[in-house]
């Protein structure tokens, strides 16, 4: 893999992780042969143990999940282990994912696959603001570590076409991507990164405010307030 540099940091990108024909028999797969949630948007499958998208951690309430032959091939192991979770999402044309980190605390390093149509993935510095777009292309294995995995967000804006440096308008496709994790020893991180790192929030005192707890504090105040009325 080759480092992308240099801002941010910590990113590596290898093309052509697998071959055409491979990408195209995969995709046949993810259409055809499995049972993806109905909703609009980007949907999530998992394997190994499910991610909690209440936590952003792993769900202790789901049994780990084998991995199926056709992922086998494709998983990346790093220090002699391949991820204990492993996320494959589609994303329609147009679909996006908010600006977030992976949670310190519960993860590692990550390292995502991206299949299908090519989409522009946004990294911003958690403490500058800057930004740096990344053009993720079919088929390349992207790693993140270091600076870009802890003190940068990553996301992808939700629109139909990206632009290119040289002004070219590229409509978006579908894409697939498979995002590997590996779960953090003892599941503490010492980065100190008080503003994006869960383990130094809360000793700080801070609480992660999740969006779920958001909405379930919001219902308490809309019913406190039916009540009184």
């Amino acid at each position: 893999m080759e480092e992308r540099g240099p801002r941010p940091a910590g990113i590596l990108i290898q093309e052509n992780f697998i071959t055409a024909e491979h990408e195209a028999d995969l995709l046949k797969i993810f259409r055809h042969q499995l049972d993806w949630p109905v909703r609009p948007g980007r949907v999530s499958l998992h394997y190994g143990y499910t991610f909690s998208y209440k936590t952003f951690g792993i769900d202790q309430d789901t049994p780990f999940v084998p991995f199926p032959e056709w992922l086998v091939p494709l998983l990346p192991v790093t220090e002699g282990r391949p991820p204990d979770q492993v996320c494959l999402q589609h994303y329609s044309p147009g679909t996006g994912i908010p600006p977030h980190v992976d949670t310190h605390s519960a993860f590692d390093q990550l390292y995502a696959l991206s299949l299908g149509a090519p989409v522009f993935m946004q990294f911003r510095d958690g403490k500058t603001g800057e930004r740096v777009d990344v053009d993720l292309q079919p088929r390349s294995m992207m790693q993140m570590r270091g600076d870009a995995r802890l003190h940068w967000t990553h996301g992808i804006k939700s629109r139909k076409t990206d632009t290119l440096a040289d002004g070219t308008v590229r409509l978006r496709g579908d894409r697939w991507s498979l995002t590997y994790r590996w779960l953090r020893d003892g599941a503490v991180c010492e980065c100190g990164d008080e503003k994006l790192c869960d383990t130094a929030q809360r000793r700080n005192g801070v609480e992660t405010v999740y969006r779920w707890k958001q909405y379930e504090a919001d219902e308490k105040k809309e019913t406190s307030h039916t009540i009184n009325a």
